[in-house]
């Protein structure tokens, strides 16, 4: 039986981070199994943001590897880098030209990052985080993507993608897939882990906030014995009540695979040192042989060959997707 089709991707704008694994990169390895996976590191959409160069080659690098390294089959799946596909940046403008600005004004992530940039002082908002929705709409709709796994931060834009899709098709006659959000069932956030109440994120200026998937055994154990928790030393899951106790006990049954009550049970009549050494070792167990892994994919040439390799198949697939869009709407002169 023919898999359905499916699209993820993490931004280069920094490093891998253990959100960033367990929301995404865990699922997509589990993913590849079941659906035709489209997998890319979306480097055009860090540059929403100023970057220093050195510095997005080296998170292109280090999250390539990372993605092999977490166990991500280039036989399984296509996986590439972002700017290797032309297409993605011209389907990207073609679908500028049919958004509106009310759409785009209204997206979360552009008023959150907007008010952000004000906020710096830098005194300028970059016009790429107004737009690149439609950037994300292209890198969805070039693959026939019909599923597409996003945290309920990013829903709004696949629902903008579908929007969009659906305009086209009726304007200018059938081209694209409708996808659809594929949004974690238990609505897993992995939090801040000096402030709870926020996603954990890899622009926090606060290292003790984030685990990254590249910390040393050492630095794990300082940053979750550092954890926020409460005063009342019970383990119980509250996301409203206990966000740091909750935290710590989602990152712990989401890395052993297991029931919220069977966690429970074993925390029974214990303390949140029990629970943070639990944590501790989970996280060892689970990153030590991927950091492992990474050291030796980093500077192998078989990461450089993989994400070649994707490039070719993912431009076969875009190429001829963006001929059709173009040829639908009258853009090329020849009909292809």
């Amino acid at each position: 039986m023919t898999k359905k089709k499916m699209l993820s991707a993490i931004t280069s704008s920094g490093t891998m981070t253990l959100g960033n694994y367990l929301g995404a990169v865990k699922r997509m390895v589990n993913f590849q199994e079941e659906y035709e996976m489209h997998v890319f590191i979306a480097n055009l959409h860090a540059i929403t943001v100023p970057q220093d160069k050195e510095v997005l080659r080296k998170n292109i690098k280090e999250i390539a590897a990372l993605y092999f390294a977490c166990g991500m089959d280039p036989n399984k799946s296509v996986i590439f880098l972002q700017s290797d596909v032309l297409e993605h940046a011209q389907l990207g403008w073609i679908l500028n030209t049919q958004s509106t600005i009310g759409e785009l004004s209204r997206m979360t992530q552009y008023k959150d990052k907007s008010q952000k940039a004000e906020e710096s002082g830098k005194g300028y908002i970059p016009a790429g985080l107004f737009t690149y929705p439609t950037l994300m709409a292209a890198d969805i709709l070039l693959y026939d993507a019909e599923f597409v796994p996003v945290g309920i931060d990013q829903k709004q834009h696949v629902e903008l993608t579908r929007d969009l899709a659906m305009r086209m098709n009726n304007r200018y006659g059938e081209m694209f897939v409708i996808p659809e959000c594929l949004v974690t069932e238990n609505k897993l956030k992995i939090m801040d882990l000096q402030d709870p109440t926020k996603k954990m994120s890899k622009s926090s200026d606060n290292p003790k906030a984030i685990i990254k998937m590249l910390d040393s055994p050492a630095d794990i154990r300082s940053k979750i014995t550092a954890a926020v928790t409460d005063s009342e030393n019970l383990i119980k899951h509250d996301p409203i009540k206990k966000p740091g106790v909750t935290n710590l006990i989602d990152i712990y049954t989401t890395l052993k695979n297991i029931p919220l009550e069977q966690a429970l049970l074993r925390w029974e009549g214990k303390n949140y040192k029990d629970l943070k050494d639990d944590v501790i070792e989970a996280l060892l167990e689970v990153m030590e042989p991927i950091q492992a892994r990474y050291k030796e994919l980093y500077n192998s040439a078989e990461v450089e060959q993989w994400l070649d390799q994707g490039a070719a198949k993912a431009r076969k697939i875009a190429s001829k997707k963006l001929n059709k869009v173009q040829n639908l709407m009258g853009l090329n002169y020849k009909r292809k």
